[in-house]
């Protein structure tokens, strides 16, 4: 069974970078798409960025295109999202997922296994 776990949250000033990891302590992740969704305060959750199972393809939502980047180490069980030029909005918890569909799906209802979710948090 999936066990999702979020890790690499934290503060970071406008403009500044973080890098978030998506681990199953399971070790079965390679079997599944991963998507990434967040939700600030008093904010319905919204989609961030999926990648398939195989890493060969990737969807972003507008708002963080060409800013986020969403890759995999199948080797490792891990994906990663690179986030670079962070703002203010970003601010958010953090959700990983898994899709045993395999898709890039922006539906979270596509996603069977949630992490706990990592706090962001963008200072001004």
């Amino acid at each position: 069974q999936v066990q999702v776990v979020e890790s690499g949250g934290g503060v970071v000033q406008a403009g500044g970078s973080l890098k978030l990891s998506c681990a199953d302590s399971g070790g079965t992740l390679t079997n599944y798409a991963v998507g990434w969704f967040r939700q600030a305060p008093g904010k319905e959750r919204e989609f961030v960025a999926a990648i398939s199972w195989s890493g060969d393809h990737t969807y972003y939502a507008d708002s963080v295109k060409g800013r986020f980047t969403l890759a995999r180490d199948n080797a490792k069980d891990t994906a990663y999202l690179q986030m670079s030029s962070l703002k203010p909005e970003d601010t958010a918890v953090y959700y990983c997922a898994a899709n045993p569909w395999g898709g890039t799906s922006t539906d979270s209802d596509s996603y069977n296994y949630w992490g706990q979710g990592t706090q962001v948090t963008v200072s001004s």
